[in-house]
């Protein structure tokens, strides 16, 4: 009922800014669940890619998706994710631990900043090789430690992809989704001489929490987006930061404390 009450949160703040369902979920996998950081990472995409689906419906609504624009970040974004993947499954703990809270301490650095440049509604064409780049660093983040990285996604669909504020968040959905399952293949699949390719059978994926995660950060995610645009973000984005480097803060101080016992 804990993970279901809190999953529900998760998936609404996800709904709402666009961000933060990986910054969340994977905690909640690691320090109420008790699981290991591979599996923690490996279960939280597939719960953030179901729950961005979700929330990907209200934006679609308010036709605010730019697909094209999407589909060119999100493929090369999905293609580095699964490298990224790939090399994350096979970190010690301690890295992946400390690479995700510093990588979390940056976003919350970042929500709580304000982008009074990325607030004009002024368009432009799409530089098609600068979102390529971007899609493909972003991908490899999320793959690697398993963050979605909508805090880079946003300022770049901006910069690069030409998009309106409103529309670079909504696309952002889109991207989530590709490089979630994109980081998720990168984790379950193994490849060697033999078989050529075979699941990874050193992640043990526990359903029994896996699943009322996912119902609820769907059902949060679903909500959150149809509500999205009724909503000032930017409070709520600076409380959030606040919160994830908080949060960025335990999670480092635990690892260290954790690799002196040992």
């Amino acid at each position: 009922m804990l993970v279901l009450s809190l999953s529900v949160l998760i998936g609404l703040i996800m709904g709402l800014l666009g961000a933060g369902g990986s910054i969340m979920t994977t905690p909640l996998f690691l320090y109420v669940e008790h699981m290991p950081a591979v599996e923690a990472i490996a279960s939280s995409l597939i719960v953030v890619a179901v729950a961005t689906a979700f929330g990907l419906i209200g934006h679609a609504k308010r036709g605010h998706i730019q697909w094209r624009t999407g589909f060119i970040f999100g493929i090369s974004g999905m293609l580095s994710a699964f490298v990224g993947g790939q090399v994350g499954s096979h970190l010690p703990s301690e890295i992946l631990l400390f690479t995700f809270s510093l990588i979390m301490a940056v976003t919350g650095i970042a929500m709580i900043r304000r982008r009074n440049d990325l607030e004009t509604e002024t368009t432009h064409r799409p530089i098609t090789h600068r979102l390529i780049l971007n899609g493909a660093l972003v991908g490899f983040i999320t793959g690697t430690v398993g963050v979605g990285g909508g805090f880079m996604v946003v300022p770049a669909l901006v910069l690069f992809g030409g998009l309106a504020i409103k529309d670079a968040i909504a696309t952002s959905f889109v991207i989530g989704i590709t490089n979630c399952l994109g980081a998720f293949s990168g984790y379950v699949l193994r490849f060697d001489s033999e078989s050529l390719v075979s699941l990874n059978t050193d992640i043990a994926f526990d359903f029994k929490i896996i699943l009322p995660a996912l119902i609820g950060t769907s059902l949060g995610a679903l909500v959150g987006s149809i509500f999205s645009h009724r909503v000032k973000a930017q409070k709520l984005k600076s409380a959030f930061g606040w919160f994830v480097i908080l949060l960025a803060v335990f999670i480092f101080v635990e690892n260290i404390l954790g690799v002196m016992k040992n």
